[in-house]
């Protein structure tokens, strides 16, 4: 009988990599109602909300509402946001109208998004919840509350 090779602690190492990373898609996937609403955000979108350069998308759906991935809220003002998109933007000086523009432009965009969510048979209303994992993939500290 053939013994098998001895793993090297690297093998093992990209081996629990790789089984982590399938957990975590496993465990985050959307369910089918969401993937079905996020391919309705994807046809019904604006060429506007498609070149966004965040993607709202739904997560999860409870009962009629649904779940939607928002990068801002109470904790991670929206100024942390549009830094990360527009560094070139100046995000302290709140009368700036470039900056007015940018967070205009950021509610409307999720205005959109909403608005073709809650058109979809069976959502009656969108809950938004903070996209933690995007924030902190692009140097924006998130509160672990």
């Amino acid at each position: 009988m053939k013994r098998l090779p001895k793993l090297k602690i690297w093998h093992w190492i990209v081996l629990a990599v790789l089984v982590a990373f399938a957990l975590d898609w496993f465990v985050q996937r959307p369910d089918e109602r969401s993937r079905d609403l996020n391919r309705a955000i994807e046809s019904e979108a604006s060429e506007q909300l498609r070149a966004y350069p965040y993607q709202f998308r739904v997560i999860r759906t409870e009962g009629d509402a649904a779940v939607m991935t928002t990068p801002r809220d109470r904790n991670v003002p929206a100024l942390n946001f549009l830094r990360a998109v527009q560094p070139d933007l100046d995000v302290m000086n709140a009368n700036d109208p470039a900056f007015v523009a940018a967070q205009t432009r950021l509610g409307q965009m999720q205005d959109e998004a909403r608005a073709i969510v809650l058109e979809q048979p069976g959502v009656k209303s969108v809950r938004w919840e903070l996209d933690k994992r995007w924030l902190r993939s692009h140097g924006i500290e998130v509160p672990d509350k």
